[in-house]
């Protein structure tokens, strides 16, 4: 994992730029918009596997990528690079909300959790877009009458959980108490919800799944198993049995496979809530499922999925 990473967080192309052009001077080289986050492929990749390889060297697990690890995020965490990211964060507000937010508010969470001087370097360097994406949530969430419980990047319960969980980190209650408000009005009156219908043919989040992980994170156990009990009394094979993958060179096919990560991931947040025995060993059992039927293909080879679905797999496995 690390060496892959290493590898994408450096590789300029192939690259999907994910900004509106507003004149000629936007048609600029992913390094130069984006001095931290150009490389693997697309923006909110390069932010999670800068994550990936936070989180393996503070789990000791990078083994002998260690020093290529260090050097890499020392090359591209720097306090230069990300207030130009944090620049082009504030005059682009719509700009990966809300998922390469999340996703950099993780980034931050295991920086800060880091007791070595390169983490507490690396926190104080990213603390511009930190606070950027902060002040995004919140002047965004008054202006978000509806929730997008699609299995893609704009689904809402996806964003909400890691910056809720960022808010819970950091001691910022005014900030978690802005989630909370949303996540309840939006979340707690769904009932029956049709997880018979997933997946769609490009999901890597399930929605169903999803709302429920991050449901988790707001409600005691007793108060979490009513909620489930209503909300999936009866979860079907849909998602239960893992998604079939059968084109990983299709960028979009390939989100399957992030698909069964991310399900094995919030099934076990699942398990851990519920206070019913049998249903969280069931739901513990779909997890293993899931990683048993994606692991054999977490190095495919084909950049589509390599640049991104490891880091999808190491929150299923440490998260």
């Amino acid at each position: 994992m690390a060496r892959v990473a290493v590898e994408n967080i450096g590789r300029e192309y192939p690259n999907a730029p994910g900004h509106l052009l507003r004149g000629a001077e936007d048609l600029l080289p992913p390094r130069a918009l984006h001095p931290a986050f150009f490389g693997s492929y697309d923006w909110h990749s390069s932010v999670h596997q800068h994550w990936l390889l936070v989180r393996l060297l503070r789990l000791g697990l990078a083994g002998t990528e260690a020093d290529a690890a260090r050097a890499a995020l020392t090359a591209t965490v720097t306090r230069p690079n990300l207030e130009v990211e944090a620049a082009f964060l504030r005059e682009r507000p719509s700009f990966e909300r809300t998922y390469g937010w999340a996703w950099l508010l993780k980034l931050g969470d295991e920086l800060a959790a880091g007791a070595d001087a390169d983490s507490r370097a690396w926190t104080s360097a990213l603390a511009p877009a930190v606070d950027a994406v902060r002040d995004l949530w919140l002047a965004h969430l008054p202006r978000a009458t509806y929730p997008i419980r699609a299995g893609t990047h704009a689904n809402s319960a996806f964003g909400l959980a890691l910056a809720f969980d960022h808010a819970r980190a950091s001691g910022d209650t005014a900030f978690e108490q802005a989630l909370a408000t949303h996540t309840l009005a939006w979340f707690a009156a769904d009932r029956h919800y049709p997880a018979h219908l997933e997946p769609g043919g490009d999901d890597f989040l399930s929605g169903a799944l999803m709302e429920a992980a991050l449901l988790t994170r707001l409600l005691d156990a007793a108060a979490f198993d009513t909620w489930f009990s209503s909300f999936l009394p009866d979860a079907p094979v849909a998602i239960v049995e893992p998604a079939i993958v059968a084109d990983r060179s299709d960028p979009k096919g390939a989100h399957l496979d992030g698909l069964n990560w991310s399900r094995a991931w919030c099934w076990n947040r699942i398990a851990d809530a519920l206070a019913d025995g049998d249903r969280s060993a069931a739901c513990r059992r779909a997890a293993t499922a899931h990683i048993d039927a994606a692991k054999p293909h977490l190095f495919s080879g084909e950049y589509a999925a390599d640049h991104w679905v490891s880091s999808f797999a190491l929150l299923a496995l440490t998260d």
